[in-house]
């Protein structure tokens, strides 16, 4: 978590300066966005919501998507993170969704994804998605760098 703070700190306050919200739905990284978010002072200005969605019935219950939304779609592939994001952003009406979906390890998942594979998507005033692969088997060590990353693509995105 240590590690993860600094980049949290950084969000909110790019998030607290413009005066916007976030509503994050991570998988593999564990609920190590939201916590990471959360642990810095006055979260509730920005932080409206985050959901760990590690199964399909979670991400029914939770973001209420329907299985004929990601038929065909590979739970961890860009499309399916940008409608992770678009949705925890509009369920919420948050100003941005943050959305992680991978295989932390230390095999990989179902789709032939190696461990260490993780995408990640923001949905906004921009929306993006990108794709890391760690090539590491080492759970715990993905599941900081699947935050990390997701931290460093909002920030990015909130600097510019």
């Amino acid at each position: 978590m240590d590690t993860l703070l600094p980049l949290a700190e950084q969000v909110a306050t790019l998030l607290k300066q413009r005066g916007e919200t976030l509503a994050v739905a991570e998988s593999s990284s564990g609920g190590l966005l939201s916590a990471a978010l959360l642990a810095v002072p006055g979260a509730s200005a920005y932080f409206l919501a985050g959901a760990v969605v590690y199964t399909h019935r979670a991400r029914k219950r939770l973001l209420d998507i329907p299985a004929e939304a990601v038929e065909g779609m590979r739970s961890a592939s860009e499309p399916y993170a940008l409608l992770l994001a678009r949705t925890a952003q509009q369920r919420f009406s948050a100003s941005w969704g943050l959305a992680e979906t991978g295989a932390a390890g230390p095999t990989g998942n179902s789709h032939g994804d190696s461990p260490g594979h993780t995408c990640l998507a923001i949905s906004g005033a921009t929306e993006r998605a990108i794709t890391l692969e760690t090539g590491s088997a080492d759970r715990v060590a993905n599941m900081r760098a699947f935050a990390a990353a997701g931290l460093e693509l909002l920030k990015r995105h909130l600097s510019q």
